[in-house]
């Protein structure tokens, strides 16, 4: 890896992406059919949230942080205090559960049905989305119903691995047509995601080895990124070491991490990836206002702390001049909001 990309790792910095588009109107004055000329009111709705992952220096969780030692940094700007930071808790997700099938020793994916439908419905709640994928020769997702129950989840697993259980559990034939490999086919799953609403997580039980993919790990990365999806990784049999850097890398820079075994059960592993998601804090705060579009360097910093941090990627509209020089716009105060700094740099 080269040398700006681990300081990035080291700062706990993500790329947060402004795409082009108006601002959200927040009210409009109403016509009751009487007066035509009431005005109309524009407010700007300027405030994201971002999930945010803080672990201890063992990747566990810590006890609960108050939300004024939380900061935001944009593009090495000076650091802002945050509005608000909570604990995620239950709020919706949508999961997408990626089952890679090219590594040889597939002995998990005999019992994954189990482990996953456990997650229903302690970890897994009815506003929540589930979509399951497996990596065989092709990409294959799994129709599931609502709502997210048991019986709903050990299906569509069983639908997702039904050729692979069908040839007997066989390693993929390398002269599969067309086939798909890691890093496009979680491009794709990120592709799916971005269409649901609920914060978006994916779950990758992988190795994290890639032979083929037209896209590099970093381009998947920044494509995670500009849609605000969080890659976990949990590596077939729980190797402490042997899955690849930019496996890990892939994880952390969008917001996840690669679950390691401490020598539990894979449904107890099962939840403790739950748990990591639901111990997420959700960062709140103004964005700039700009009418640039562009890659901007946000990094989130606790005080008085060395915690293991990752935000997750965001993409906000871009402030729309007309609207902001409307005379009926009430304007957001740019000293309520993090001042940018110069530090500009295309995603590596």
């Amino acid at each position: 890896m080269s040398g700006p990309a681990k300081k990035i790792l080291a700062r706990a910095g993500l790329w947060w992406i402004l795409l082009a588009g108006c601002s959200a109107l927040a009210a409009t004055a109403q016509d009751d059919g009487q007066d035509q000329k009431i005005p109309t009111l524009h407010a700007y709705a300027d405030l994201v949230q971002v999930p945010t992952l803080v672990l201890g220096k063992d990747r566990r969780p810590l006890p609960p942080i108050p939300e004024s030692r939380f900061f935001v940094s944009i593009d090495g700007g000076p650091k802002f205090r945050v509005t608000h930071a909570r604990l995620e808790g239950d709020d919706p997700i949508s999961l997408a559960i990626l089952l890679d099938l090219s590594d040889p020793d597939r002995t998990l994916m005999r019992t994954i049905d189990e482990v996953i439908s456990s997650l229903a419905p302690s970890e897994l709640h009815d506003r929540d989305s589930v979509a399951v994928y497996a990596l065989d020769c092709q990409l294959i997702r799994a129709p599931l119903g609502f709502p997210v129950d048991r019986d709903a989840l050990k299906l569509a697993v069983r639908i997702a691995l039904s050729g692979w259980k069908a040839r007997g559990e066989a390693r993929m034939k390398p002269g599969c047509a067309d086939r798909r490999f890691l890093w496009d086919s979680i491009g794709m799953v990120t592709n799916g995601l971005y269409q649901q609403s609920g914060r978006r997580v994916m779950l990758v039980l992988s190795d994290g080895f890639d032979s083929g993919s037209r896209n590099s790990w970093s381009a998947i990365r920044e494509y995670a990124q500009e849609r605000g999806v969080a890659v976990f990784g949990m590596p077939e049999g729980y190797i402490a070491l042997g899955y690849p850097k930019d496996f890990a890398s892939l994880c952390e820079l969008t917001g996840g991490v690669v679950l390691l075994s401490d020598g539990t059960s894979p449904a107890k592993q099962m939840a403790r990836f739950m748990d990591l998601v639901r111990g997420r804090y959700i960062v709140e705060f103004p964005h700039p206002v700009s009418t640039e579009g562009g890659y901007r360097l946000m990094e989130i910093t606790i005080a008085r702390s060395d915690a293991f941090i990752r935000p997750s990627g965001i993409s906000v509209p871009l402030d729309n001049p007309a609207i902001l020089n409307d005379p009926n716009t009430v304007r957001p105060d740019p000293s309520h909001a993090p001042a940018p700094g110069t530090h500009r740099t295309k995603p590596l």
